[in-house]
């Protein structure tokens, strides 16, 4: 029994091994395409970051009531003014994670567990956009019944609906809010355009409650990934275990193999494989 928990623990170390290889290999895939896409990245500072992103933020304000100061204080808190990595690399401001129904590229760091995956996007304008689309579900839908110019109340909200699980994330926000005086570009509205904005925001909210668990709920792997944490490689690096929606094609490309050499590898006469079935993939 002894022997078979050691040999168990040894194939778990080295599996843990394995992906994190994998995992680095993909962010440095990433970086190198975000440093090509911005050779002359320059950090930002607070006051430029708010520069840069004001315009987006107000968008989204008028078409959700997401208050522009709110989405400018989570961005500055949640990506350090656009310096984190997953800023920088991933265009993501606001942490938000991979789920089964994302179709992007993925960029993992260590957060709530070991390697989480976060959504990569192709610009942060794409990011504060889908800021508000994380915010249009059951959970956050008592704050868009607020004024979209009361940051006050939605920062208390925020809380109030688990957004943070720091107890003086109201203060903070409203901290920066007032300090670098973000208010100013909140706007006021008609009763008239509240009411409009309202049943547009709850309709939206209304379609996403049955699918909220697909559409919300964080995945360790996205779902479009290249071979790295589907994990479908066993030790030696060697091997690829088939899952649902592969083709000989498809391996063939993710490893730089052709058919015909994948197919002689595995003794394979026809273009038929099977979920689970482990193939050769290093002559």
């Amino acid at each position: 029994m002894r022997n078979i928990t050691l040999l168990a623990t040894i194939a778990i170390l080295f599996l843990g091994s394995c992906k994190s290889r994998q995992y680095s290999r993909n962010n440095k895939q990433i970086e190198k395409a975000a440093n090509k896409q911005n050779p002359n990245y320059t950090s930002y500072t607070t006051t430029s970051y708010i520069d840069a992103f004001k315009t987006v933020a107000i968008e989204e304000m008028n078409a959700y009531g997401i208050p522009a100061s709110i989405t400018l204080a989570q961005g500055i808190i949640e990506s350090g003014s656009g310096s984190s990595s997953l800023a920088k690399y991933a265009n993501n401001h606001f942490g938000i994670k991979c789920t089964s129904d994302w179709k992007g590229k993925a960029y993992y760091k260590d957060d709530d567990r070991s390697n989480d995956c976060f959504r990569v996007y192709k610009d942060a304008r794409e990011s504060y956009k889908d800021h508000s689309e994380f915010l249009k579900r059951k959970r956050y839908s008592f704050l868009f019944e607020l004024d979209k110019n009361d940051y006050k109340n939605w920062a208390i909200g925020l809380k109030t609906a688990g957004y943070a699980t720091n107890p003086k994330y109201p203060d903070l926000l409203i901290g920066i809010i007032e300090k670098y005086k973000l208010y100013q570009y909140d706007q006021p509205e008609s009763e008239r355009e509240k009411i409009n904005r309202e049943d547009r925001v709850f309709t939206e909210i209304n379609a996403n409650i049955p699918v909220e668990q697909k559409k919300f709920t964080p995945v360790s792997v996205a779902p479009k990934d290249p071979p790295t944490s589907t994990t479908p490689l066993v030790p030696g690096d060697k091997y690829y275990v088939v899952k649902q929606g592969d083709t000989l094609f498809k391996i063939s490309q993710l490893y730089k193999i052709s058919i015909d050499d994948l197919k002689a590898l595995n003794q394979i006469t026809d273009n038929n494989i099977k979920i689970g079935q482990k193939l050769l993939v290093v002559k």
